[in-house]
Formats: C-alpha cells, structure tokens, sequence
C-alpha cells in the first residue's frame, strides 16, 4: 500500500510567498558632488553658461572655423567704418569695419583668445596660491594663522584694478602674462579667505579627528581628506571671479593699462570705438556684447554651481 501512495507535488502557497521578505539591491550612497551634478543637469542656467562656455572655449582654441578673415589687415580704401551688412551673416563684412578697415566681426572672434586665456590663467594662479595660503592658515591656526592673515590682509587693503594699474604702469610692454600676473598678483585674497574658513570648520569633523588619531601625517591630512571637502565654496568663488577677472582685463585695456596692440582685446577695440561712437556705433557695440555675455556666462555657472552645492538649498 504505501507504494500505491503517490505524494502530491507541494504547491507554493501565494499569501506565504508574498509574504516572504524580497532582497532589495542597496544603493550606492552619494556623495555632495554626485548630488551637485544631478541638480545641475536640471538647472537651465547651467546648461545655457556650459553651451556659452564651450563656444567661447572653441573660438578661443579654433577662430578660424568662424571667420577666415584677418582680424589685423585693415583696407582704409574700401572699408573705413562701413557699416554692419547684417545679411551677410558670417562673412568679413557681417559687423562692419572699424576706424582702420578692419572687420569688426574678425575682430571680436580672435578677441576672445585674450580675454578667456586672461580669466582662466588668472583663477588658476588665485586657485593655487590663495587656497595654498587659506589652507595652511585655517589647519595649523596660531601663529602661522595670524602670519598669514595679516599678509593676506595687506594685500586686502589694496584697491584691486587701481593696484594692479600701478604694477601694470611698471612694464613697458604689457603682454598677456604681464596682465595676467598683475591680476594674480592682487586677487588671490578673496580665494585664500574663503578656504581658511572652509579649512577651521572641517579640521573638526570626525573623520580628520579620526585620521589624526590613527596616526596619519599633517600632509595626507590635507591633501586627502581636508582638501577635497573644502574646495566646494572654493570653485564657486573662483568661477564667479574669472568673468570678474575678464571684465577687469577689458577695463585695464580700455584705459590703455592692459593688453596694446597688436595683441587682439576686446577692451582694445572697445576704447578705439569710443572716439566713432556718434557715426559708427557698430565699432563699439559689438565688442561690447561679446564682453557681456562672455562675463555673464561665467557668473551664471558660478550661480548654478553655488546652489548645487550648497545644501541648504535643496
């Protein structure tokens, strides 16, 4: 008889199987920079400064894919300030010439190689050598902190383009890496404040506590562990500050301080159009255009990457 018993095949019961506890996939934890960058790429004012952005940087790198014509010879002949041939869109004529036959269209393409080369050089030396500063003072504290404030505050107190004026008026020949130097050489202040007070907060966090106590040394403690979490307020400060850095190469320029010729500048050809303003206004606005957007592509970056990282705004 038990042979003729057959055993029937046990069948799952739904309300246990639902009821058993289903393995759910952990998530990778994220960090304040993998959430900064899944808010930015829903911010519209960084998709539009990034598409600025990238623009700039291709004319600064290749201007030759926008205008094969020269933005240095001049036909006095044929073009002294004619107008703008706004249907013309791209050719050398598109913007007009200016005071010396020179397109203006040219022009403002190639300046652009200046002005970005000047702000991004510039908030690289300020990057470096004022965070090096603020970082040094904010970990160690004491003496070496009140050293380097009181140095930082010397150079505080100084007016910041009236200063660089003054070192610019030094040099006979007012290159590039003349200017760039000179804006470097005041405005690293502002950078070196914002990391010695990001530098005092996070010394005290419990990992660095941590890393001390096991024994870890005074560099790896800053370059691996104090470093990347202060640099937050850092590339928003320094962001905003290269269109200010452009900006103040375009002033210096204009004011015959900063870049002559025959290096191509944007404040350049705004101070030459100056003197034409009431007959060819063409020579100044649109220089004057380029400078804006340029300058006001960097400040909405820097705008978006401040939010972004700032958590009190999520």
């Amino acid at each position: 008889m038990p042979d003729a018993i057959k055993t029937a095949p046990a069948t799952e019961d739904p309300k246990t199987a639902a009821a058993e506890p289903v393995a759910v996939k952990a998530e990778k934890a994220r960090s304040l920079w993998g959430d900064a960058w899944i808010d930015l790429r829903s911010n519209w004012y960084f998709i539009i400064s990034s598409v600025l952005i990238v623009i700039l940087l291709v004319m600064t790198a290749f201007p030759g894919l926008f205008t094969g014509a020269s933005p240095t010879k001049g036909d006095l002949v044929h073009h002294f300030l004619s107008k703008p041939e706004l249907s013309k869109v791209g050719s050398p004529e598109w913007l007009g010439y200016d005071l010396q036959g020179r397109s203006v269209y040219a022009r403002t393409i190639y300046g652009t190689r200046a002005s970005v080369i000047v702000g991004i050089s510039v908030t690289a030396l300020v990057t470096v050598f004022g965070g090096l500063i603020g970082m040094l003072g904010g970990y160690f504290g004491g003496k070496v902190d009140a050293l380097l404030s009181g140095f930082t505050n010397i150079f505080l107190g100084l007016p910041f383009l009236l200063g660089s004026m003054v070192v610019l008026q030094a040099f006979a020949d007012r290159t590039v890496w003349v200017v760039i130097l000179a804006l470097a050489f005041l405005g690293w202040t502002q950078i070196a404040r914002v990391m010695r007070g990001a530098v005092i907060t996070i010394k005290q966090a419990d990992y660095v506590q941590a890393a001390r106590a096991l024994g870890a040394g005074t560099s790896r403690i800053l370059f691996r562990h104090i470093l990347p979490n202060a640099m937050a307020p850092v590339i928003v400060v320094a962001t905003i500050s290269l269109g200010v850095y452009i900006s103040a190469e375009a002033t210096l320029s204009y004011l015959g301080l900063g870049l002559a010729d025959p290096t191509i500048s944007w404040g350049i050809d705004i101070s030459g159009g100056l003197s034409q303003i009431r007959v060819a206004q063409h020579v100044l606005l649109y220089p004057s255009i380029m400078l804006s957007i340029t300058v006001l592509a960097f400040i909405m970056l820097g705008e978006a990457v401040r939010n972004a990282l700032d958590p009190k705004s999520r």
